[in-house]
């Protein structure tokens, strides 16, 4: 290996996303998304190393970090956490988990404690819980509050109200839980009155979905007897090991060709446990296709999480001939990670099949940013969740690709990319409808385009991944403010 490890880039806390209550020793979000768009423009590069001559690593697991908050709300006692993601979703989370009941401080970068009032001990909020544009940390806390006889007001930004929510409430009313509010089409805002004992179901999932899975879990840890998740596709499994982790009886099998039986015997009493959050494997995908489609790049990404459901961008990349070489893989935390070192690649088009979607669903708008650089045809198949995340992500790739010379269609739910690295020509303004991937993505985009590439809005970057601009500065990216035009 040719690079020399003299520097390596660690995130950071931005200073305004959250602000220290001195009397909790805690930190609370210091205000929403700004009311201000911030253009930003992604310059074309030679190559992504910059002066980072060593490895990187991108924040903690989003997934896991909305988790560990919410297990250490569960659990009798403190539960320790390294290498949260200090992001606006996730400090969402830690405020509803605090209006709940739990004891939150954070120690140092990365590093919180959380002291648990355990099952059954939540008292009702106060006031309503805002997760801003967090669709995980709203859709797990509806299932925690659900399981208990309290009364809970959930609510977020203008994006995450448009989300359906209808797909978690379904189980959860069948658990007994009774919507008392909502919006047209069950959206935020929702009222919940838990039920105050939680009726053990058997449901089967509509769709692969970790969060409706997460959902009826979460609620029937407090409900008497068994309750059980059949899923015919298998979702990320980050709540099953999580809860075994802490303590509870949970069983997980075989369901059909690609399917999972989960079952949870409810009521456990949670033991604290230390959480280590790996790198998160979503993020890592940005510099991982930015260095794949940036001529002469070569980087190193420590730690990043490669569960087998979450490892579906890496396989397809793989396919399209992408150099990702595991350096050092290992058990940190319950979850396998690696090293990843990542060398820019002659990326060909293939066929991306639908059973892939649950372990890649994230990373679809990346993967299409990759597609465009990619020699030949790249299909898409079966993307219909990417119509219900923060935005309509499957148009709204569609738009930036446009508006960027990228050769595409779209058939149904599929996205039908021709690629070609000459014919990228760049010189859009993507329209990002406050999704963070959009933003980045298209950022990406700019570092290899034949123009710079620009988004009309960075600010809600900080959702998940608050050091997206500096770190990418840091191996070389050029990235300045921009003018709406």
């Amino acid at each position: 290996m040719t690079m020399v490890q003299t520097k390596r880039f660690s995130p950071f806390c931005p200073a305004k996303t959250v602000e220290r209550v001195k009397d909790q020793g805690a930190y609370r979000m210091s205000h929403a998304h700004s009311e201000v768009a911030r253009p930003l423009t992604s310059h074309p590069v030679k190559n992504l190393q910059g002066e980072l001559r060593g490895p990187l690593r991108v924040p903690g697991d989003k997934s896991i970090s909305h988790r560990a908050m919410i297990f250490g709300l569960l659990s009798v006692g403190r539960t320790t956490v390294e290498g949260l993601l200090e992001g606006e979703d996730v400090l969402r989370t830690a405020e509803a988990c605090r209006a709940l009941g739990a004891l939150i401080t954070r120690q140092s970068e990365g590093k919180w404690s959380i002291d648990g009032v355990g099952i059954g001990g939540l008292r009702e909020a106060d006031h309503v819980l805002d997760f801003g544009n967090a669709g995980t940390g709203s859709r797990l806390m509806m299932g925690v509050a659900g399981g208990h006889d309290i009364t809970t007001r959930f609510d977020g930004d203008a994006s995450l109200r448009k989300r359906p929510m209808r797909r978690i409430l379904d189980p959860l009313t069948q658990m007994g839980v009774q919507v008392l509010a909502q919006a047209d089409g069950g959206r935020c805002p929702i009222t919940l009155k838990g039920a105050r004992e939680p009726n053990p179901i058997t449901y089967t999932t509509p769709v692969a979905s970790a969060q409706i899975k997460s959902a009826i879990l979460l609620a029937a840890l407090n409900a008497p007897g068994q309750t059980t998740v059949i899923e015919p596709e298998a979702s990320r499994d980050h709540t099953e090991k999580m809860l075994a982790y802490f303590g509870a009886e949970i069983a997980v099998s075989p369901d059909g060709t690609h399917g999972r039986k989960i079952v949870l015997t409810g009521r456990p009493e949670l033991a604290p446990r230390p959480i280590i959050v790996p790198a998160d494997p979503s993020s890592a995908a940005f510099p991982i296709v930015a260095a794949l489609i940036t001529p002469g790049s070569d980087i190193i990404i420590e730690g990043v999480m490669i569960n087998p459901l979450r490892t579906g961008l890496l396989s397809t990349l793989n396919e399209m001939g992408a150099r990702i070489e595991e350096l050092d893989r290992r058990i940190e935390g319950g979850e396998t990670v690696a090293d990843l070192r990542v060398r820019s690649s002659d990326l060909r088009g293939v066929d991306v099949p639908a059973e892939r979607a649950p372990s890649m669903i994230d990373e679809y708008p990346v993967l299409a940013v990759a597609a465009a650089f990619a020699t030949g045809t790249t299909r898409m198949n079966g993307l219909h969740e990417l119509r219900v995340k923060e935005s309509d992500r499957l148009a709204a790739v569609a738009d930036g690709l446009a508006a960027n010379g990228v050769s595409h269609h779209i058939e149904g739910d599929d996205l039908v990319v021709e690629g070609g690295a000459g014919h990228v020509k760049g010189g859009g303004m993507v329209a990002t409808h406050l999704d963070h991937r959009i933003a980045m993505s298209f950022l990406v985009m700019g570092c290899a385009a034949q123009k710079a590439v620009s988004v009309d809005d960075e600010t809600m970057i900080a959702t998940s991944f608050p050091v997206f601009k500096p770190m990418m500065t840091a191996l070389g990216a050029s990235m300045t403010e921009s003018r709406a035009r």
